[in-house]
């Protein structure tokens, strides 16, 4: 049975319980943190260097901190972050966390190695999903900035749940704010009209090719999961898993993007 905290309650519970510490690099000063340390996490193999977004997916902020800091549920993140803004660390950013699962990104695997991981307090689909307070996205949007300039992330390996892992996982969402955080220099907008909805013309293989080089597993994944993860990140009027016009022009200027060319 998981048990249900008051805010005030939850700085104070899991010191009676757990007697783990943070080993913690320092965040900047204008950003206020409240440790509350999870068991589950381990050794890296590597410096970090991409950065993951997901919500929370639970009902209530005290139910996933719970999780993410209970032995048994063998999960965690780094970063928790509530819809008042509210910071908690959970594992400190040259620990691995356990928050990407099975996973794959520009030709790597097992993410957990490499990444840093931050929750962002929201019900999602399977409870209410709904928007994200301006209060927490000023707070994600300072953390996130912070976070890149220490580790210097590359705007492309700025990436959702959803783009590691697109046939298991939906977070943080179609309605979370790429564009603006990529406005304050955190990801990769590609910008121009993704309004069309005429099917787009380019055939199977090479809406393949253009994923594989956005960065997904094409490979090994059905081409309407890697459609439906595009588009819940960069194009976001539409999530229908079809390679429409407005689907395909915005994978074309990102790529035009990534790969620097007009």
């Amino acid at each position: 049975m998981l048990l249900f905290f008051k805010k005030e309650a939850l700085l104070t519970f899991p010191a009676r319980r757990q007697s783990f510490s943070l080993r913690c690099m320092p965040l900047s000063r204008a950003l206020s943190v409240t440790d509350l340390p999870s068991p589950n996490f381990n050794a890296r193999p590597a410096p970090p260097d991409l950065l993951v977004l997901h919500y929370t997916g639970m009902k209530t902020a005290a139910e996933a901190i719970e999780r993410l800091r209970d032995p048994i549920a063998k999960v965690s993140s780094h970063y928790v972050v509530d819809e008042d803004g509210t910071l908690y660390r959970l594992v400190a950013e040259q620990d691995r966390a356990w928050h990407a699962g099975v996973s794959y990104w520009r030709g790597r695997k097992e993410l957990n190695d490499t990444s840093i991981g931050i929750e962002i307090v929201n019900p999602g689909h399977e409870w209410g999903y709904r928007p994200f307070p301006p209060a927490q996205i000023t707070a994600v949007t300072a953390l996130c900035r912070d976070i890149i300039a220490r580790h210097a992330i590359k705007a492309r390996n700025v990436v959702a749940h959803s783009d590691i892992a697109p046939t298991r996982k939906q977070d943080p969402g179609e309605l979370f704010p790429w564009a603006g955080l990529a406005e304050a220099g955190i990801g990769i907008w590609p910008g121009g009209d993704g309004s069309g909805t005429d099917r787009g013309l380019e055939t199977p293989a090479a809406l393949g090719t253009m994923l594989t080089t956005i960065g997904y597993d094409a490979q090994n994944t059905p081409l309407e999961a890697l459609l439906t993860a595009f588009q819940r990140h960069w194009r976001q009027e539409t999530v229908n898993g079809l390679p429409d016009a407005g689907t395909v022009l915005r994978m074309h200027g990102l790529i035009r993007m990534l790969t620097g060319t007009t």
